[in-house]
C-alpha cells in the first residue's frame, strides 16, 4: 500500500481569482478605464503566481545578500552582493511599470493610483521586497518632482522608466543612532567645500535598498540650528559621475527577522559628495521628506494587504485539496469561519489603501480639493497603521491554517510571516503614526473630516434592503470616536488614546467605505462585499479604551510589603 501523500495548495491566477482585488478596482472606474486597467493587470496577475515566479522568490529567500568590503588586489569597494533571482524579479517589477505607471501620460488620469495599487499588490507579493527599493523609489522620484532642481528631471527621468537597463532606484536613509522618528536628533552634518560641493559625515544605522544608484538623506550644515529646522534634504549618488566610489563606507549588514534578501546596512559617511534638494539652510528639509514619507506609507499600506491576501490566496488553496475527518476542510464550518475572518481583513485593508490611493492621485493630478488634501493627511497614517497590524496577525492565520508544512520554509509561509513584522515598524510605528493623526487633527482638523466623510457615505444607505443595519452600526461607531476624542482635552490623556483612536477610526471607515463598495456590487448582483462589511461592523468597529492606571506600565521597587 502506497503511503499516503498530501497534495500540495496550488496559488491561483493572482488577478483572475481575486475577487476583492478586481472588484475594489472596478469600483474605482469607469467602464471605459476599466477595460483598459484589466488588460494591463491580467498579465500582473498571471506571472505573480507562475510556479517559476515563486521558485524565484523562495530562491532570494534562501540568498541573502552579503557584504564584499574590498576587492581581489586589497582595494576598497564596499559591494553588496545581492541574488540574481532578487534581481530578475526587480526587473520585472519595472518592466511592468511600478515605478513608472503614476508618472506616465496614461488615460487613467487621476486614476492612475487605482490601477499602479492593483499592479504593486500583485507584483510585490511575489518580488522577494524588491517593493521595498520601488517604494523609496516612487518617494523620491516625486520629491524631487517638487522640490529639485532642473537637473534632478534626468535623475527622475531614470527613476520612473520601464527599461530595466536605464532604471534606477533610490535608498532613503533617515534613521541614526538616534532613532528613527526623532529626526530632529540627526547627527550628520554637511559641508560646503571650497569647490562649491556638499560633502556628508556621519552615520546611517538603518539603510535599506543599499545597492540602489541614489537615496534621498538628511543632514545639518555647518551651523544650521539644532533640531528638524536645521536639517536640509539632499540626493546622494553610490557612484560619482566619473565612474568613482562615492565616500560611503559599509560598516555591516544588518541581521534582520525578515525582508532578508533585501540588503540593510549601517554605512559611514565620510565626506560623501551630495546635491540639496531645495536650499539647504532654509529650514524645510524635513518638510521635503515630509512628501517622500507620505507615498512610502501608501507603499507600506499596499505591502500590508498584498500580504493578507497571498496568505488568504495560500489558505484557501490549501483548504480545496486537504480532507479532515472525511471532509474536505473547506467544508468544516470552523474553518470556513476563520477564513471569512481572514477575507475581512483583506477587504478592509484594501479599502483603506484603495481610498488613499484615490486620493493621493487626485492630490498628485492637481485636481484634489481642500478637504480632500485634509482627509489624506489624516488617512495616510491610519492607513498605514491599521493595515500593517492586521497584516501581522492575518499572515500568521495563514501559516496556521496550513499546519505544521506551513511552519517549514519551503512552504513560503514563513517568509510571508517574517516580512510583514516589518510593516508597523518602516515608515513609523503604530504609536508614532497614531500621534501623527492627533497633529494632523490640530494642524487641519483631520479627524473630524474623516468621521464626516464616513457618516456622508453611509447616510445614503439608512434604508438600503441589505446594508441599512451594517450602516447604523458605523453611524454609532462614529458618534462613539466622535464622543471619545472631543471629551479629551487634557494632552496626556489624548496622547494616551491616540492607538485606540486610530484603530478605531480605520475599522470604522474601512467599513464605511465598504458599505459603499457594497451597495454598488449588490445593485450589480453580487452580495459578498456587503456580507464582508457586515462582518467586519459585527466584530466591532471601536477599540478599547486606553488604559486609566498608567502607573502600571512599568514595575517599581518596593520595600517591605513582600516577604
Amino acid at each position: 500500500m502506497s503511503p499516503f501523500i498530501q497534495e500540495g495548495p496550488v496559488l491561483p491566477d493572482a488577478w483572475e481569482s481575486d475577487r476583492t482585488l478586481r472588484e475594489s478596482v472596478r469600483f474605482h472606474l469607469d467602464a471605459e478605464l476599466w477595460g483598459q486597467a484589466a488588460v494591463e493587470l491580467a498579465p500582473v496577475g498571471a506571472w505573480a503566481t507562475n510556479p517559476g515566479v515563486l521558485a524565484l522568490a523562495l530562491k532570494a529567500e534562501n540568498e541573502p545578500p552579503r557584504l564584499v568590503p574590498y576587492g581581489p588586489w586589497g582595494e576598497r569597494i564596499d559591494s553588496i552582493a545581492v541574488s540574481s533571482a532578487y534581481e530578475a524579479l526587480g526587473a520585472q517589477g519595472v518592466r511592468f511599470g511600478v515605478a513608472a505607471l503614476p508618472y506616465e501620460d496614461s488615460p487613467y488620469g487621476p486614476c492612475a493610483r487605482i490601477v499602479w495599487a492593483a499592479l504593486l499588490s500583485m507584483w510585490g507579493a511575489s518580488s522577494a521586497l524588491a517593493s521595498c527599493p520601488i517604494a523609496m523609489t516612487d518617494a523620491a522620484a516625486r520629491t524631487l518632482l517638487l522640490h529639485g532642481a532642473p537637473e534632478d528631471l534626468a535623475v527622475v527621468e531614470r527613476l520612473t522608466t520601464r527599461d530595466p537597463e536605464r532604471s534606477w532606484t533610490s535608498g532613503q536613509w533617515m534613521t541614526e543612532t538616534t532613532g528613527g522618528s526623532d529626526v530632529g536628533r540627526t547627527e550628520t552634518t554637511a559641508r560646503l567645500g571650497d569647490d562649491g560641493k556638499w560633502r556628508l559625515f556621519g552615520t546611517k544605522w538603518f539603510t535599506s535598498a543599499t545597492t540602489s544608484e541614489m537615496a534621498l538623506t538628511l543632514a545639518r550644515p555647518n551651523g544650521a540650528p539644532e533640531g528638524s529646522k536645521g536639517l536640509g534634504l539632499f540626493r546622494i549618488e553610490r557612484v560619482l559621475a566619473n565612474g568613482e566610489r562615492n565616500a560611503i563606507r559599509v560598516r555591516r549588514l544588518k541581521d534582520k527577522l525578515g525582508t532578508r534578501a533585501l540588503p540593510t546596512a549601517e554605512l559611514e559617511l565620510e565626506g560623501a559628495i551630495a546635491f540639496p534638494v531645495g536650499d539647504p539652510r532654509d529650514g524645510g528639509g524635513l518638510r521635503r521628506m515630509a512628501t517622500m514619507l507620505n507615498i512610502t506609507r501608501l507603499h507600506n499600506s499596499i505591502g500590508a494587504a498584498s500580504a493578507l491576501g497571498r496568505g488568504l490566496a495560500y489558505a484557501r488553496a490549501f483548504a480545496l485539496v486537504r480532507e479532515v475527518f472525511g471532509r474536505p476542510l473547506h467544508e468544516q464550518p470552523l474553518h470556513r469561519a476563520t477564513l471569512v475572518d481572514l477575507a475581512v481583513d483583506y477587504a478592509a485593508a484594501l479599502a483603506l489603501v484603495m481610498r488613499v490611493a484615490e486620493l493621493t492621485g487626485r492630490m498628485e493630478a492637481g485636481v484634489a480639493n481642500e478637504r480632500e488634501v485634509s482627509i489624506l493627511r489624516g488617512l495616510t497614517p491610519v492607513t498605514k497603521l491599521a493595515s500593517a497590524r492586521w497584516a501581522v496577525a492575518g499572515a500568521a492565520e495563514a501559516m496556521e491554517s496550513l499546519g505544521g508544512v506551513g511552519y517549514c520554509e519551503d512552504s513560503g509561509l514563513p517568509a510571508l510571516v517574517r516580512n510583514t513584522h516589518v510593516l508597523p515598524i518602516w515608515e513609523g510605528t503604530t504609536n508614532v503614526l497614531s500621534l501623527d493623526l492627533l497633529r494632523s487633527a490640530e494642524r487641519s482638523d483631520s479627524v473630524a473630516l474623516l468621521l464626516e466623510d464616513a457618516r456622508s457615505t453611509v447616510a445614503p444607505l439608512a434604508a438600503h434592503p441589505v446594508l441599512a443595519d451594517t450602516a447604523a452600526t458605523v453611524t454609532r461607531a462614529l458618534d462613539e470616536i466622535e464622543q471619545r476624542f472631543g471629551g479629551a482635552t487634557d494632552r496626556s490623556h489624548r496622547e494616551a488614546g491616540a492607538r485606540s483612536l486610530a484603530l478605531s477610526v480605520a475599522s470604522t471607515y474601512a467599513c464605511a467605505r465598504l458599505c459603499a463598495q457594497g451597495a454598488w456590487a449588490a445593485a450589480n448582483g453580487d452580495g459578498r462585499t456587503a456580507g464582508i462589511a457586515a462582518r467586519l461592523a459585527q466584530r466591532g468597529l471601536v477599540a478599547s479604551k486606553p488604559p486609566e492606571a498608567l502607573e502600571l506600565a512599568m514595575d517599581e521597587e518596593r520595600q517591605g510589603w513582600m516577604v
